[in-house]
C-alpha cells in the first residue's frame, strides 16, 4: 500500500466531505435562493453536484492508486486537480485581488504533489 496516496486520498475524501457539508449552505442553498431563473438554478445545482461528483471519482482514483500503480491515471488525477488550483488562482487573483480569496488552491496543489512523491518513489512490499 503507497502511504502518500492513501493520505492524498484521504484529503480529497476531506475535501469532498468540506465541499458538501461547510460549502452546501454556504453556496449551493443561496444560489437556488437567488438566481432570477429556475434555469439559471437548475443550471447551478448540476454544476454543483457535477463538483462533487468529480471530487468523489478524484479520491476513489486517488484510493485505487494506491494499491494499483497507473502512471496514465496518476497523471490525469493530477491534471484535474492541477487545473481546479489554476481556476482558483485565476480568478481569486483575477477577480478578487488575492490568492488567498479562495484558498482552495492550496489543497489542489498539495494533494497532485504527494500524488507524484507517491507514485516515483520505489515500491516497497
Amino acid at each position: 500500500m503507497n502511504r502518500p496516496l492513501i493520505i492524498a486520498a484521504c484529503l480529497m475524501v476531506l475535501t469532498t466531505a468540506i465541499h458538501v457539508f461547510a460549502g452546501g449552505p454556504e453556496y449551493h442553498v443561496i444560489y437556488q435562493d437567488v438566481l432570477p431563473t429556475a434555469h439559471l438554478a437548475s443550471m447551478a445545482a448540476v454544476l454543483w453536484h457535477a463538483v462533487t461528483i468529480n471530487l468523489l471519482l478524484l479520491a476513489a482514483a486517488l484510493f485505487w492508486l494506491a494499491r494499483h500503480p497507473n502512471p496514465a491515471l496518476s497523471v490525469a488525477v493530477c491534471a484535474m486537480q492541477l487545473g481546479w488550483a489554476g481556476l482558483f488562482l485565476f480568478y481569486g487573483i483575477g477577480m478578487l485581488g488575492s490568492p488567498w480569496a479562495m484558498p482552495q488552491w492550496v489543497i489542489f496543489l498539495a494533494i497532485p504533489l504527494l500524488t507524484f512523491y507517491g507514485t516515483t518513489r520505489p515500491r516497497t512490499a
